[in-house]
């Protein structure tokens, strides 16, 4: 049998190297955001934090020290639920950089919390009509309206800022194509509701339109791989926990029916490695996938994958 013909070095060092590419991360100056972003700086890649906070952006940048691959992380002011801030960073790193490699679409919040779903004893899950009475009294119109804005509609209409400056670098570099990364969660592939129905199904929604964007791309013969990760648990603002609660803590949070497999939360290199993969030319084969990343959460729980 004739072996396969490689057409590039398989050394980890080639086939994981950001060196030269310039990424954008938003939401990037705590959690899962900063532990991407840190890793694309680590392996040589110069990459934007954007944050509508800016100070904590800032913090985070200068705080970083620049990388041996020579990466470095910068501070940049994005508000992903403004069209003018998205404009206004796009055009401030073209002025810079001319393109951008990767977007990372990290940005997002929880939602509206319904506590009492979990609770069986709870006077709320006596019967349907307690039930629906109390999630409708609970919840709004405008909380499900405003997350969606963070979680979903911001994924759109970053990509779309950014789409063509993705499609400069892809044109920049032969062989390669531009990533975007939407970061999903397992709450939207699990069939439950972990008490909050509102951002279960925005990430699911953001699943999807991974999934449009990736397919309409290719149809249209744009070179930009369009691709999601679903974290597990994983130490953050939005789960309100550092690494030492977070572990210990872990099924609490998870809200599953059985205990995590893994039994401890996800760290930065689980974050990072993944997102690596999927930036650089390993991944450069991968288009239109949700990639789960949950320590075997959905392995014993109801999912819908």
């Amino acid at each position: 049998m004739t072996p396969t013909t490689s057409v590039g070095s398989l050394a980890a060092a080639d086939l994981f190297s950001l060196k030269g590419k310039v990424a954008v991360v938003t939401g990037g100056g705590t959690g899962i955001g900063l532990m991407i972003a840190r890793g694309f700086a680590d392996n040589g890649a110069k990459t934007y934090i954007g944050s509508r906070r800016k100070d904590v952006v800032e913090k985070a940048a200068k705080e970083y020290q620049v990388s041996e691959a020579g990466g470095q992380l910068v501070a940049i002011q994005l508000d992903v639920t403004d069209k003018t801030s998205i404009r206004n960073a796009a055009s401030e790193i073209n002025l810079a950089d001319g393109k951008v490699d990767i977007l990372v679409n990290n940005a997002g919040q929880v939602g509206p919390r319904t506590a009492f779903l979990g609770d069986p004893q709870a006077p709320q899950n006596s019967s349907a009509a307690a039930l629906g009475d109390a999630l409708f009294d609970a919840e709004s119109f405008e909380g499900w309206a405003d997350l969606y804005q963070v979680n979903v509609s911001s994924v759109f209409f970053a990509t779309l800022g950014f789409l063509g400056l993705l499609e400069k670098a892809t044109k920049s570099a032969e062989g390669c194509t531009a990533s975007v990364i939407n970061v999903g969660s397992i709450s939207g592939v699990i069939k439950l509701s972990q008490n909050h129905f509102a951002y279960n199904s925005s990430k699911a929604a953001v699943h999807h339109l991974t999934k449009l964007m990736s397919t309409e791309f290719a149809l249209k013969g744009f070179p930009i791989r369009v691709n999601a990760i679903a974290p597990g648990p994983v130490p953050s603002e939005m789960a309100g926990a550092g690494l030492d609660d977070i572990d210990a803590q872990v099924d609490q949070i998870a809200l599953g029916l059985q205990p995590l497999p893994a039994k401890r939360a996800g760290r930065d290199t689980d974050m990072a490695s993944v997102a690596l993969y999927l930036a650089s030319n390993a991944g450069s084969y991968v288009n239109g996938q949700v990639i789960v990343v949950d320590g075997g959460y959905i392995a014993t729980n109801p999912s819908t994958v």
